[in-house]
């Protein structure tokens, strides 16, 4: 049987859910079948304006019929929540997923606490046992767990390169992009080989002149990604995670799918990868060899970073420069098994955030003795 904590002082809840994306909505969930009560024995908060979590605020040309896949939230079918006839259709994801999470959280009446950002937390468990998360609206709220699913969106990477502050054009990063048409006539160099890289390559190249760069050979996966390869690409990471190390680059264990979309790119000559310049210059970049690309635009599809910073007082990271995680699906962080991290690491996924949701609920209540509907029998 799992220790359990010890916390003398009542706490303003005794579970906080940081974001309403996948992780928080899952975490929500279970928590609910675990018999605790929203906005009584748990709080789940969140910065955006509305739901939606990083949804809401995708670019409109990435429809449902070209995003990867929408998976359900557990308990509740997106198809089966979706306007007749939006599924495989031109709808933007960004009105469609919002839609389907807020048809989720009145279902399931989570109760969920916006505008609110949750600035810092930090440990106070040499004065009152509990976590004290400050944040912008909600004041400071004590807490004697912590389920953190803020995920990436809101820590975009953008890497230095020499001379970028001289460049004449724009630079701008993929959670900025809006259309392809705002660059016609310009020739826009698109940096990065994730998934999200190869679709506005494709989406601008249609429009205009484009040059892709990456740092390593791009990886093309031909087969099918099925439930073999998925679990082989979540073990690595998981070893990752556990081990302390960051997480590391979905892409670079699974491959780029090859869909129709890229082989038509392909066969146009788009997918010319170009490795990465050396340094950029006023009207353009250079590559070491002297050669050099006229450019307006560069376009950073760089990737993010898990966005926690307000953890950063709990010394969580450590010497390997990542978080070391355990637990039945690594969301519990080794040096602090009050907080579970939904969405870092193996349960960076969608999928993954639903089953680490409840792994997370089940080893945190557990962890703080709240038996299942104990609280309220």
């Amino acid at each position: 049987m799992a220790q359990q904590a010890v916390h003398p002082a009542t706490p303003d809840f005794p579970i906080l859910v940081i974001g309403a994306g996948q992780s928080g909505l899952s975490a929500g969930y279970h928590l609910r079948r675990h018999g605790l009560v929203p906005g009584q024995d748990f709080l789940i908060v969140d910065h955006a304006p509305g739901p939606g979590g990083a949804w809401q605020f995708r670019w409109p040309s990435l429809t449902l019929s070209t995003v990867n896949r929408i998976h359900d939230l557990p308990g509740m079918s997106f198809a089966e929540h979706t306007d007749p006839g939006a599924a495989g259709a031109e709808v933007p994801a960004a009105t469609a997923v919002p839609r389907y999470y807020q048809r989720y959280e009145e279902h399931f009446e989570l109760r969920v606490r916006r505008p609110v950002s949750v600035r810092v937390v930090c440990d106070r468990s040499g004065d009152d046992g509990l976590l004290h998360a400050e944040t912008d609206r909600a004041g400071t709220l004590r807490v004697r767990g912590l389920i953190n699913g803020t995920g990436t969106w809101e820590h975009p990477f953008v890497p230095h390169y020499r001379g970028a502050e001289t460049f004449a054009g724009r630079q701008l990063h993929t959670r900025d992009y809006r259309d392809p048409a705002e660059f016609a006539g310009q020739h826009v160099v698109v940096v990065g080989g994730g998934i999200s890289a190869v679709q506005l390559l494709d989406e601008i190249s249609r429009v205009t002149g484009t040059t892709w760069v990456t740092r390593s050979e791009p990886a093309f996966r031909e087969a099918p990604f099925d439930v073999d390869a998925g679990s082989r690409a979540v073990a690595i990471v998981e070893d990752r995670v556990r081990r302390g190390l960051p997480p590391g680059s979905v892409v670079s264990v699974t491959g780029l799918p090859l869909d129709d979309r890229l082989r038509a790119a392909r066969d146009r000559g788009v997918l010319r990868r170009r490795p990465m310049f050396d340094h950029i210059e006023p009207d353009g970049v250079r590559w070491g060899d002297g050669s050099f690309q006229a450019a307006q635009v560069i376009l950073w599809a760089t990737g993010f970073r898990s966005a926690l910073d307000h953890l950063a007082p709990l010394r969580l990271r450590g010497p390997g420069g990542g978080i070391s995680m355990n637990g039945a699906l690594a969301t519990r962080v080794a040096v602090d098994p009050r907080i579970h991290l939904i969405g870092y690491g193996p349960s960076a996924s969608t999928i993954g955030a639903n089953r680490a949701g409840r792994a997370a609920v089940a080893e945190l209540t557990g962890y703080l003795g709240l038996p299942r509907g104990a609280l309220h029998e």
